[in-house]
């Protein structure tokens, strides 16, 4: 079984490439209709594992999120905690909201990095994920007019008679 997209599209180009013309018709031809039909279904399944692994991104963010807001919940916690304590030594009691001060700053900080690195690695994933998607994209419009051409090519009446032939070396520019 083919792997990727381009082969299987590859596949379903060599498929309708081959395919007999109707007759008295030149330019529509007769597939089977379920070798056909299972080939799209293998091209559409390999795209949700692109938008599978997008989404994946989406939900680890998510977490990285709410695992860096436990975490500044908990920073701010200990230092309300600690500067509880400290407020009741009346011999500390400035030190004490310095300390709880900067360890909320530090929450705070640490709770902004984790969140932009979360969204930058998202934004990472979900680029190179819009890169295959076009990339797959682009290949499928190709493949469509290197078929729409052959198509054209098939409809024009033959000079040396016989079936015309496709040129593949022709799709290549």
């Amino acid at each position: 079984m083919a792997t990727g997209v381009e082969e299987l599209l590859d596949m379903l180009f060599e498929m309708i490439d081959e395919a007999k013309n109707v007759p008295l018709s030149s330019d529509k031809c007769m597939l089977d209709r379920d070798r056909a039909l299972d080939l799209i279904d293998d091209i559409k399944s390999q795209f949700p594992m692109e938008l599978t692994e997008a989404r994946k991104m989406m939900a680890r963010r998510a977490e990285l999120e709410a695992e860096s807001k436990r975490k500044a919940e908990s920073i701010l916690k200990s230092a309300e905690e600690r500067a509880r304590q400290l407020l009741a030594e009346e011999s500390i009691s400035l030190q004490a909201r310095q300390r709880a001060n900067e360890m909320v700053q530090q929450a705070e900080e640490r709770s902004r990095e984790l969140k932009r690195s979360a969204n930058s690695y998202c934004e990472d994933a979900l680029r190179r994920t819009e890169e295959a998607v076009a990339e797959a994209y682009d290949e499928i419009k190709k493949s469509r007019a290197r078929f729409r051409a052959a198509a054209g090519v098939a409809g024009q009446a033959p000079s040396g008679g016989g079936r015309p032939m496709y040129n593949a070396a022709a799709d290549e520019d």
